[in-house]
């Protein structure tokens, strides 16, 4: 089977054909980071972090590029009520995102470029466009001229009426058409700026995507990706930028965008109280838990969070970490080198667009057949009539690392506690252990079972085994 996935372009899923089959180039947009990222942000990065795996299982050099957008009149606002400086923002939300993004099991790209170290080459393309005819200056801005480009709303499928219809309440005087777009404006003395043919000033959103992806990629790249918002006016005026700026050649080949995330059926709102940043989430489940649940939907449609669901995804989670108990002292070694597409295996799933909630029934048959591997009811496609332990291991692994989940030992997995229900400590929770071992060698069976209803009202439970005691939090 060969990788399908869905091109916003041409508006059908296509056959992947890589520019270069030796070097896969995907660019997807980052964050503002001006505050912490919420489960809308989270989504693309789930969901491309996914389609990097998949690309590097298939593929023997993947680049993946994410921006992290550090200008931005957000991150200026935000500095002003803040009291606070551009610098100590932007640092300290970047280094918030990342440990959230890895809290999901994101991979982090090859490249993160940004926006403060582009500036150049921003500076560059714009001339291009200004000597082209693309592009004009006036009143200290420079305008992208929209008119100039045939193929402008392609990516949208938007009409003439359509792109100019925001402009309308008020255009500024300086453009030549209301749907023309800002390419560099000027900065204010407390504002940051750089300086330019067109006097000090910043570069406009779009112009900065355009400018890194160059820088890294070159004027054509395989994949572009992002959230389905992003599609207009920010991609649209990408590709407007970067095909003028380079005499038509074809900007990217595959464009790819995530649906929405709604909130219980509603949008997310602060005003109504369904507002989740990923760091609030990581206080009520775990990382992986998040992750599956933004996978259990296809990423083109739109996707309801819900407390149920994200419970329903940590009990997922447990049943899939108890398959891998069952044969974690199993010795076998784990390759993301480029394999065969196994028939009716999870790969073969994420290659038809993606289909996540196929590749996880696809885990829960197979953990259920870790579980009863006698059950040939749960027996994966094309299975041998018996598996070692190795080599279930080796199939849970291999298949989970793919969708990025079982990261963790299972002991590790059944000891996570929602933030401010930790309950004891696992010092006390080995000691009390030892007190019961004591207990039942001591023939005081009464002792035994008060300390293990004890552990289990705190939310410890105690399982025994052939190895020992050993113990979780429920």
């Amino acid at each position: 089977m060969k990788l399908q996935l869905h091109n916003t372009l041409t508006k059908r899923k296509e056959e992947f054909v890589p520019l270069d089959p030796s070097n896969v180039r995907m660019y997807v947009c980052g964050p503002t980071v001006y505050d912490f990222a919420h489960i809308g942000n989270a989504r693309p990065v789930v969901v491309f972090d996914t389609l990097y795996r998949v690309l590097k299982r298939l593929y023997p050099r993947v680049e993946y590029a994410r921006n992290i957008t550090d200008i931005d009149d957000k991150i200026i606002a935000r500095a002003l009520e803040s009291k606070r400086t551009i610098d100590e923002i932007t640092q300290e939300t970047t280094r918030a995102y990342h440990e959230d993004m890895a809290a999901l099991g994101a991979l982090r790209p090859d490249h993160e470029p940004r926006c403060t170290q582009t500036v150049p080459e921003m500076v560059a393309m714009i001339a291009k466009l200004v000597a082209s005819g693309h592009a004009y200056a006036a009143e200290g801005h420079v305008m992208f001229n929209v008119p100039a480009y045939a193929e402008y709303g392609r990516l949208s499928g938007r009409s003439r009426d359509d792109q100019i219809a925001g402009a309308r309440v008020e255009v500024a005087p300086y453009k030549k058409d209301a749907a023309d777009f800002v390419l560099w404006k000027p900065s204010t003395p407390e504002q940051p700026g750089w300086e330019s043919p067109w006097g000090r000033g910043r570069p406009g959103w779009h112009i900065e995507c355009s400018a890194m992806s160059e820088k890294l990629f070159g004027p054509t790249f395989d994949i572009h990706g992002g959230g389905q918002d992003l599609i207009f006016p920010h991609h649209e005026n990408e590709i407007a930028q970067s095909v003028c700026a380079h005499d038509g050649v074809q900007f990217v080949k595959y464009w790819m965008h995530n649906g929405f995330v709604i909130v219980n059926g509603e949008k997310m709102s602060k005003s109504l109280g369904n507002f989740y940043t990923v760091r609030d989430l990581r206080d009520r489940a775990p990382g992986e838990a998040i992750r599956l649940l933004l996978l259990k939907t296809h990423y083109r449609a739109p996707l309801d969070f819900t407390d149920d669901g994200l419970k329903q995804a940590k009990g997922e989670l447990d049943r899939w970490y108890r398959a891998l108990a069952s044969v974690q002292d199993a010795d076998e070694e784990i390759s993301d080198i480029p394999l065969p597409v196994e028939q009716g295996g999870v790969l073969e799933d994420l290659m038809d667009d993606l289909n996540t909630p196929m590749a996880i029934a696809r885990m829960h048959a197979l953990a259920d057949f870790v579980l009863n591997p006698t059950s040939h009811s749960h027996m994966p496609s094309g299975a041998p009539a018996i598996y070692t332990k190795g080599q279930l291991k080796h199939r849970l692994l291999l298949n989970a690392r793919l969708l990025g989940v079982l990261t963790q030992t299972p002991d590790a997995w059944f000891k996570w506690t929602p933030s401010g229900n930790e309950g004891p400590s696992a010092a006390d929770i080995e000691a009390a252990i030892q007190a019961r071992l004591d207990a039942r060698k001591a023939k005081n069976f009464a002792e035994a079972d008060r300390i293990r209803d004890d552990l289990k009202a705190k939310g410890v439970i105690l399982e025994d085994g052939p190895k020992g005691t050993t113990w979780k939090r429920g």
